[in-house]
């Protein structure tokens, strides 16, 4: 079996998340952006095929801003308009090229060759590798009649979620003060939430005289309290705070949160500085997560664990380039007899923690804010790949490949045509 082709569909989808300048997600009024449909054809006509989003948000009754029109009838697409062709133009102009001719089966090949033109084409991203392997992973599926966590190894059927919030923000009834992400966290408990992770703030204010422009922990600290006192000692509480604190700040954080039982602490200094994060984890009780951020894929990872820099192991699919490298990272962590933690929902994520026989013990569900509602299906898949069960589980989809059922009516409806 060989590969043909490999086509990408652009399409319009609704949105209602955006991005700030500092690049972190929030509510916003109701846009048209694009996602794509990802699609490799073989010689023996199996085919593998992948959506670059498998989340969509529609606003709660807290909603402030603008909504899109009425799209029960696919029309209605005046509004902002985000376009991600570039992405699309490296998978057809750059990847393309290098797939025509592989066997779809020879996954650590073709991944092995792709990353290795990072080095030369810096647009070619984890992402866009993540996208290709996940797409040769629903191909091999397909062929095989089975789901990809058991194609993987295969271990469990029902994962954790944890409610992971948006970070804070300056909205009345959003998640501007400790009272806020209290309100939120209580919220999510009655949904059937057993754990809570709170994003806090991550303003930045430059002035002539800054030394260091980071948010006050000590507000950290004050919504972490709010929340743990809200909820009471039943369920699981981790944070996530600005990234780039000093060591004294995140020390002081992680203190804090060992006196109010949190059960991780993400990301509070730069993950370039891995001797930081072994200072760290050397001073605090409560276990260190990492890196999320930091580049590097597996060879990264590996670092972190020699230096002892985390008690507990970060990694995404998305962000590491895909199933294929993601599980070296998990096999890693199993031969050092540490945890390991994934990043970010997708389906590509629940089939990499159900196939883990450690720890992953939680599956990220969001990035969540109550003007928005995560429990919906996107209007380009007929199911969502993560509904939540009232114990707070996600069962992993059972069909063939990644199993994500999609709309292709939809897709067609709304499709972005080239002129």
């Amino acid at each position: 079996m060989k590969i043909v082709d490999l086509q990408v569909v652009r399409f319009r989808v609704p949105a209602y998340n955006g991005f700030n300048v500092a690049g972190h997600q929030h509510p916003v009024s109701g846009r048209w952006s694009e996602e794509a449909l990802i699609r490799i054809v073989t010689d023996e006509g199996a085919e593998g095929v992948y959506v670059s989003s498998q989340r969509h948000f529609e606003p709660t009754d807290k909603f402030p801003f603008e909504r899109l029109p009425d799209l029960s009838a696919g029309g209605g697409r005046e509004g902002s308009f985000q376009v991600n062709s570039s992405s699309w133009d490296v998978l057809l102009k750059t990847v393309r090229p290098h797939l025509i001719g592989e066997d779809p089966f020879c996954r650590e090949r073709i991944w092995r060759k792709l990353s290795g033109l990072q080095r030369s084409f810096p647009k070619l991203t984890d992402r866009i590798l993540a996208m290709i392997d996940l797409t040769l992973w629903d191909l091999a599926g397909k062929v095989s009649k089975l789901p990809v966590y058991k194609l993987l190894g295969g271990h469990r059927e029902k994962v954790k979620a944890y409610a992971s919030t948006m970070v804070g923000d300056h909205y009345k009834g959003g998640l501007s003060t400790p009272e806020e992400y209290a309100d939120f966290a209580e919220a999510c408990k009655k949904q059937g939430y057993k754990a809570f992770k709170l994003h806090t703030w991550m303003d930045e204010v430059w002035t002539p005289s800054t030394i260091m422009a980071t948010p006050d922990p000590l507000r950290d600290v004050e919504a972490c309290r709010a929340v743990r006192e809200r909820v009471g000692g039943d369920i699981v509480l981790m944070l996530d705070p600005y990234h780039t604190y000093s060591r004294q700040q995140a020390l002081t954080i992680g203190r804090e949160l060992e006196k109010l039982n949190y059960y991780w602490l993400e990301e509070p200094m730069n993950e370039y500085s891995v001797s930081s994060y072994a200072w760290l984890s050397e001073q605090l009780d409560i276990p260190v997560i990492g890196p999320e951020s930091h580049a590097g894929k597996i060879y990264a990872r590996t670092e972190w664990v020699i230096h002892k820099a985390a008690d507990i192991l970060r990694a995404g699919v998305m962000g590491v380039g895909g199933l294929t490298p993601f599980m070296k990272i998990v096999h890693l962590a199993e031969a050092f007899g540490i945890p390991l933690e994934a990043h970010s929902p997708g389906v590509g994520t629940l089939h990499a923690i159900a196939s883990m026989s450690i720890p992953g013990e939680y599956y990220e569900r969001g990035l969540l804010h109550p003007f928005l509602n995560y429990d919906v299906t996107p209007p380009w898949l007929n199911e969502m790949v993560d509904p939540m069960d009232e114990e707070g589980f996600i069962s992993v989809p059972q069909g063939p490949g990644l199993g994500v059922d999609i709309n292709y009516d939809y897709i067609e409806r709304q499709r972005i045509i080239e002129e």
